[in-house]
């Protein structure tokens, strides 16, 4: 077993998906274990398990197992009534414990519904994301991995700037003395946290579009996340009498995400 494996070695991760047996899953599962984690799959009495037994048996794995994180599907079964029931069960799991970490595994990622996905994680105080149904196994290890192993309430970019998520805020740091940066809320702060996070985690540590667009609306939401990371640099920049350049602060990094640097 490799040193990852072995800090992973007691880490369970609950599993509430209704196509747990599927060949998708099961190379899911199958990396989870081989990274160490401990996986507990929620198993309804029964061949056909409705989203409202999926949802009962959840809450009671929850109080019986005490996972690390939850993997959780959006939609159980072909009716409309569970075409979002996984988000329902969320707000079950959230009203029992808001810290544990959510990864949502959806089919909704793209397309007509991903507003509403989007939304609705969104809308919940606690610790959640989301990833396509068909990213691969060791994309939603990374995730998984990523959500458990947060940053801390406080994070500090340069001499610059400090976020602290327990008062969601961001403070600009000017000879001394904090000041809060009132235009950085909402969106953008949570933009600023994603990317905080990884800066955290890693230097130099990618946070790709997919997961920084859950923060943007419309049918362009790449275009709408471009001009929300424009008014966060500007925001920053004007708070501390600089003007940052694209290659300062919060950098594209072309097809494939934004990464967040101290500045200089």
């Amino acid at each position: 077993m490799n040193n990852l494996s072995e800090k992973n070695n007691n880490q369970k991760i609950l599993v509430v998906d209704d196509e747990h047996m599927s060949d998708l899953m099961r190379s899911v599962l199958r990396r989870l274990e081989i990274d160490g984690f401990k996986t507990i799959v929620v198993e309804p009495k029964g061949k056909m398990g409705t989203g409202d037994e999926y949802e009962i048996q959840t809450l009671f794995a929850l109080e019986e197992h005490h996972p690390d994180a939850i993997l959780l599907d959006v939609r159980f079964g072909e009716y409309d009534t569970d075409r979002f029931k996984g988000l329902s069960i969320l707000k079950k799991i959230v009203e029992r414990n808001n810290k544990i970490p959510v990864l949502m595994f959806t089919q909704y990622a793209q397309g007509p519904y991903r507003d509403t996905a989007v939304t609705a994680t969104l809308s919940v105080d606690a610790n959640v994301d989301f990833i396509d149904k068909l990213a691969s196994p060791e994309e939603v290890v990374l995730r998984l991995r990523r959500l458990i192993g947060s940053a801390p309430e406080k994070v500090m970019i340069g001499d610059l700037f400090e976020i602290d998520s327990d008062n969601s805020a961001v403070y600009a740091i000017v000879d001394g003395k904090k000041e809060i940066v009132k235009d950085v809320q909402g969106m953008k702060l949570e933009i600023l946290k994603e990317l905080a996070a990884a800066l955290y985690r890693s230097e130099g540590e990618l946070v790709p579009f997919s997961k920084l667009e859950r923060f943007s609306f419309g049918e362009d939401s790449r275009a709408s996340l471009r001009v929300r990371i424009r008014e966060l640099k500007i925001s920053l920049g004007k708070s501390v009498g600089r003007e940052f350049s694209a290659n300062e602060l919060i950098i594209n990094v072309r097809n494939r995400g934004y990464r967040l640097i101290h500045p200089e």
